[in-house]
């Protein structure tokens, strides 16, 4: 039983209470709860990087990301942006192999596609073997059909020149392309910022978007006696997909200046990040680079 005191009226006061409102009479000030703290930048082998938010284009990342650098077969992206961004593209039409393209893959010990010569071989074909096994020969292929000229040296040239001329539309002002596929003659380069906007610009096409996430891919071709030849499978070279969750590309690079790059793309409840390395150390090295990359880039974006 509570025996009430007269003329004293009993009222309870929780202890949070309390313990604030005795703060606020202490100091005259209310304590703010504190803030969780930011989590800290990772660290990556790669002397170049950066990471965005492919749907507002907010940087998350930056290491050196203005930086130019060599490019590897990271180079394809573009190529494979210009052919999309033909007028009137029809991904069906086929285009012949020739002894040339089999040639430059010989003569510069280059990734292929193992395109046989004389077979026909749709364009979606040929940017499957672009981007999953990095086929120099169908890199060849899509330049000799999309370029202008009399020639096939000059329809090369033109191709390169289409390929600069959407850097500079796209604004990439560290970027410029001396190759079709990114074995350089001296002047193929690009930077972690450049290459990252370039490829977020060809995530608009949903062809480039379902290539870029396809894991394996086999292509079908017609031969010389019009036959079909069920191609081994196009393996992709990204080891992200199937071993980050929300992986959803892009391409890998590699050569002798350019060292080990990944340009790499991945969507986690709602929100993609898109980024960048260049000059990794290795094929490991540059995974581990995006995972921790884009890892940091979901907490902060």
């Amino acid at each position: 039983m509570r025996i009430r005191t007269p003329g004293v009226r009993v009222r309870r006061i929780s202890a949070a209470a309390a313990v604030t409102a005795g703060a606020v009479l202490t100091t005259g000030i209310a304590v703010a709860p504190a803030q969780a703290a930011a989590p800290p930048k990772p660290s990556i082998a790669a002397k170049g990087g950066f990471l965005m938010n492919n749907g507002s284009g907010k940087e998350l990342f930056n290491k050196s990301a203005d930086t130019r650098r060599a490019t590897g077969s990271t180079t394809k992206i573009m190529t494979a942006r210009v052919v999309l961004g033909q007028r009137n593209l029809n991904l069906d039409s086929k285009v012949t192999i020739q002894k040339a393209y089999s040639d430059y893959i010989v003569r510069n010990n280059a990734s292929h596609a193992r395109l046989i010569v004389g077979d026909k071989v749709t364009v979606r074909q040929l940017l499957y073997g672009l981007m999953l096994p990095s086929g120099c020969d169908a890199a060849y292929a899509l330049a000799d059909k999309y370029g202008k000229g009399s020639t096939r040296a000059k329809r090369v040239k033109s191709f390169i020149g289409q390929m600069n001329k959407t850097a500079k539309d796209l604004k990439l002002k560290n970027t410029h392309f001396d190759s079709f596929d990114g074995i350089s003659n001296g002047a193929n380069y690009s930077t972690p910022r450049d290459l990252t906007k370039l490829a977020s610009n060809s995530m608009k096409y949903s062809q480039f978007r379902t290539i870029v996430k396809t894991k394996t891919y086999t292509a079908k071709t017609k031969t010389k006696t019009g036959g079909t030849r069920t191609m081994a499978p196009w393996k992709n070279t990204n080891a992200l997909l199937g071993s980050y969750r929300g992986a959803i590309g892009v391409k890998t690079g590699s050569g002798p200046q350019a060292k080990y790059c990944l340009v790499f793309a991945a969507t986690r409840n709602g929100k993609t990040v898109i980024g960048t390395v260049l000059t990794s150390t290795s094929s490991a090295a540059r995974v581990s680079d995006a995972k921790k990359m884009m890892d940091y880039g979901f907490k902060v974006a």
